[in-house]
């Protein structure tokens, strides 16, 4: 017994000696003695034989049936990939015959691959065979995956978003001038968003299809790939439509002030259609398609988009880093609201985790465009505070830097919020840069003080003009003539207080104000006429005339005076005919001011003394003008064109 089961155990899994084994049962079979273990081993064996037979003669025809599998399905795929004009560019109808095919390649290598076939050659080899086939037929669909994506784009048209862009009304010289608008509104529509198809929608099916197919075949970053690289160019396509240089921060600092002042405004327009309308649609675009397939569909958006944004930033990091001048604050004012606008819809687009790094750079690129903000404003108040001139300002009218100043922070309210919003946040180092010339005691209390009553703009603003009035009064002193150095400051206070009472500044700086500086200006006005026309009209007094010790009046003296009248008159003429007061109102108030004051005197004075004049050439010497003469000539004056009087 022992040795039948040495031989069963050495022999075991071979079939030849199986069948060997199976003649030693039927043999041994009528032997009596045959123990009944071994009758039962050599029984099971039996079995056993029997079902490897039914399994080899099974699994040999069950390859010949995959080979005939196989050769069907490698003439079909073959054939679509040798055939270029067999396209899936058409209706999901038309392309599913092709569709069906890949789909048949991706069952038999699932079938194959779910036998065991590691030691049958054979198998081995259909199997690869198929994965070859299978590799074919993604490559073709790679192939028409990409060739549909990017023959049925439809072209990015900006007139699509027209509703985003609102006209320009922005000239170079509107700072400077009276009237114009400098802003333009950044914020229209800004908040919503607008889909457009940027692929065909009928191909929209066939796209998906093909997706879920190599995805299921394992091909998934092949296909996530191909459609990167197809929408990510696409991409960059619509910035140039929309006219967005691709430039580095190096070449942006180098363009002169002119042209980064285009090109921000090109920057604003593109940023707002490329956010609301275009990566809100390419969004849409990759979910439609990869819709079933995970988180494959929010990764190929970031990966496609992130580039194209990160330009976009690269161009307001420049702009922060750059030289901080004033004229450029409302610019980069505009740049920031539009940024802080569409942060909403930049958190929405890039929520997932792949997409928190185009999230935290645009978080970056708002804060250091912030700061920015804040030191242009500040430097703008030290500018104002700290200019100087060297000459007095010609006619005694209004200084540019009091143009400039009003209208600057005229425009300035059309931002209140934000620089509300941004100037509360000045830090201490700020600070110092604003008030240099404040030891910390002092420039905190005037913060301080000012911050429980008055918004943080209006204080700046009220602040600004405090250092344009101190600068004003310095450069009045520049003039040696008393009288103009006060022309001068109420002509340029006037402009201050009209300014504010024509626009919304009346609101931020109140009638409180307005009254105390038409005081200031009238007073100026006051003075004016006393260091002018006082000693004119001094003249025409009775004082002094009459011989000493008598009550007559003295011809010579009466003739000295008249003389004099005559001459101080005419130099007042002259010199102030020169002079200029550009608004109307002003100007008529200061002249019937003037004449009420010297055509009354100098009729008086006329008017009593003229008799004691003898008639003649000595008369026509002395009393040259009449009252009516003297009122037109008054009506002359600051008109900006000196004239004589002969």
């Amino acid at each position: 017994m022992a040795d039948y089961k040495s031989v069963i155990s050495t022999v075991e899994g071979e079939q030849h000696v199986i069948f060997a084994a199976l003649h030693i049962v039927r043999a041994l079979g009528t032997h009596k003695n045959l123990e009944d273990d071994l009758k039962k081993i050599l029984a099971d064996l039996d079995i056993r034989l029997s079902a490897m037979t039914v399994t080899s003669e099974k699994k040999e025809g069950g390859l010949s049936d995959i080979k005939k599998w196989i050769n069907s399905v490698e003439e079909k795929v073959i054939s679509w990939v040798s055939d270029k004009s067999a396209t899936l560019n058409c209706s999901l109808e038309e392309a599913s015959k092709y569709l069906e095919v890949v789909d048949e390649v991706l069952k038999l290598t699932e079938s194959l691959g779910s036998v065991s076939m590691n030691e049958d050659k054979k198998g081995t080899k259909l199997l690869c065979r198929a994965h070859s086939i299978l590799h074919m037929s993604m490559a073709r669909l790679e192939e028409e995956f990409s060739l549909i994506l990017f023959q049925n784009r439809q072209f990015f048209q900006p007139e699509q978003s027209s509703f985003f862009i609102c006209e320009d009304v922005t000239d170079e010289e509107s700072i400077t001038s009276v009237e114009g608008s400098f802003r333009e509104d950044s914020r229209r529509n800004v908040s919503k968003e607008f889909i457009i198809d940027l692929v065909r929608p009928d191909v929209i099916p066939v796209l998906k299809c093909i997706a879920n197919l190599m995805f299921a075949s394992k091909y998934d970053q092949e296909c996530s790939l191909a459609y990167i690289r197809i929408r990510k160019d696409a991409l960059f396509e619509v910035l140039f439509i929309l006219e967005v240089e691709s430039m580095s921060i190096e070449e942006v600092l180098k363009k002169e002030w002119s042209s980064l002042d285009l090109m921000i405004k090109k920057w604003i327009q593109a940023i707002k259609i490329f956010v609301q309308v275009y990566l809100a649609s390419e969004k849409q675009l990759c979910y439609e398609i990869f819709k079933d397939l995970g988180s494959v569909k929010s990764d190929c958006f970031t990966e496609i988009s992130k580039s194209s944004v990160l330009q976009l930033l690269n161009f307001v990091e420049a702009i922060s880093i750059g030289p901080q001048q004033p004229e450029k604050l409302f610019r980069i004012l505009d740049m920031y609201e539009v940024l802080a606008d569409l942060l909403p819809n930049v958190n929405a687009l890039f929520s997932n985790d792949v997409g928190s790094f185009v999230m935290i750079e645009y978080h970056e690129v708002l804060k250091r465009l912030s700061k920015c903000v804040k030191r242009t404003f500040l430097k703008f108040e030290n500018a104002i505070r700290w200019e100087t001139s060297t000459k007095p300002f010609a006619q005694g009218g209004i200084h540019h830097l009091t143009k400039y100043v009003m209208n600057y922070i005229n425009f300035l309210i059309e931002y209140g919020d934000t620089l509300n919003l941004l100037l509360e946040e000045l830090d201490e180092e700020d600070h110092v840069t604003s008030f240099p010339n404040m030891n910390p005691i002092q420039e905190q209390n005037q913060v301080e003080s000012s911050s429980d009553s008055v918004p943080p703009m209006a204080y700046h603003l009220q602040l600004i003009t405090s250092f344009l009035e101190s600068n004003l009064q310095s450069k009045a002193k520049l003039y040696k003539d008393i009288s103009l150095q006060h022309f001068f400051l109420m002509n340029n206070i006037f402009y201050m207080v009209q300014k504010i009472k024509d626009s919304d500044l009346r609101i931020i700086f109140g009638d409180e104000w307005i009254r105390k500086n038409n005081a200031k200006f009238q007073k100026h006005a006051m003075d004016y006429e006393r260091a002018t026309w006082n000693s004119i009209v001094s003249l025409l007094k009775d004082e002094g005339i009459c011989n000493p010790g008598s009550s007559s009046v003295s011809k010579t003296v009466l003739r000295d005076r008249f003389r004099s009248f005559n001459l101080a008159f005419e130099e007042v003429y002259k010199s102030q005919t020169g002079w200029l007061i550009q608004d109307l109102q002003l100007r008529d108030d200061l002249r019937i001011s003037v004449s009420l004051k010297v055509i009354q005197a100098y009729r008086t004075f006329v008017g009593r003394h003229a008799n004691q004049l003898e008639v003649g050439r000595q008369f026509g010497k002395c009393i040259k003008y009449s009252s009516d003469d003297l009122l037109n000539y008054l009506l002359d004056l600051f008109e900006g064109s000196p004239r004589s009087l002969h």
